[in-house]
């Protein structure tokens, strides 16, 4: 899949979780894209922030990060 669907398709989801407020969006951007997305998906998508995150709304942008830490904490735990 594209870049720029992936981008356009995680902006939709965080116009849908922008009314709850910033914390609460990041949360569910993050949680919606983590149980939804296949893997490629999330690994591209992590991969286009690595390289500046270009056209991502700010709070898909915390959600995608949050996404990163999660997985990195995952894999230091030995999950």
């Amino acid at each position: 899949m594209s870049p720029d669907r992936l981008i356009y398709m995680a902006n939709q989801i965080g116009k849908f979780f922008k009314s709850q407020g910033n914390d609460k969006a990041v949360a569910g951007i993050a949680e919606h894209i983590r149980k939804f997305w296949d893997p490629r998906m999330r690994s591209a998508i992590l991969a286009h922030l690595d390289a500046g995150g270009a056209g991502l709304d700010p709070n898909v942008r915390d959600a995608i990060a949050a996404l990163r830490l999660a997985n990195a904490e995952l894999k230091t735990i030995g999950r």
